[in-house]
């Protein structure tokens, strides 16, 4: 099987889960919002075409579905990477310097705030407060705290990361 047959046939598998989730919930009121989290953990993320068929599935206008989708920061619209990196922009981070730390990682990783790379290894994101703020400025990278930062270290914690992938 080559990779785009693969690929084709993950995806037919994850629209089929999603057409379960749909048919169990059809017609219960409150539904959109269990059915996004469920097409979140299926697909990783709730593009388009996982939009439409939840708005067709449940007889809910699509501009509906994206409202909720867009609304609640729990749901990606675009897959996201291995590694996910939150770069605190919270009151104590800022004055201390995040913003450039932020900066670094988006020209370290060729990649703008909100995306992922090209490789899909990671996904950069600016967060508010972390809850560390006396570590400040403070970066997660998946579960991982990073604390004290300045944007020379940037480069030397990345690389711990290019190597593998994400459990």
């Amino acid at each position: 099987m080559t990779d785009t047959e693969t690929r084709q046939s993950k995806r037919a598998e994850q629209f089929a889960r999603l057409a379960e989730v749909i048919s169990s919930r059809k017609g219960e009121r409150g539904a959109l919002m269990p059915v996004l989290q469920e097409a979140q953990a299926i697909f990783g993320y709730v593009p388009q075409d996982v939009q439409v068929a939840i708005a067709q599935g449940l007889d809910v206008p699509l501009t509906e579905v994206y409202g909720v989708a867009t609304f609640y920061s729990q749901f990606a619209l675009e897959a996201r990477g291995e590694h996910i990196i939150g770069m605190c922009l919270g009151t104590a981070c800022y004055v201390r310097g995040a913003q450039k730390i932020l900066d670094r990682l988006s020209q370290e990783l060729d990649c703008k705030v909100g995306h992922t790379t090209k490789d899909n290894r990671f996904t950069l994101n600016a967060t508010r407060c972390l809850g560390a703020c006396g570590l400040a400025p403070v970066m997660m990278i998946d579960d991982e705290v990073y604390g004290r930062l300045t944007p020379e270290e940037i480069p030397g914690i990345l690389d711990k990361y290019k190597g593998q992938k994400a459990s």
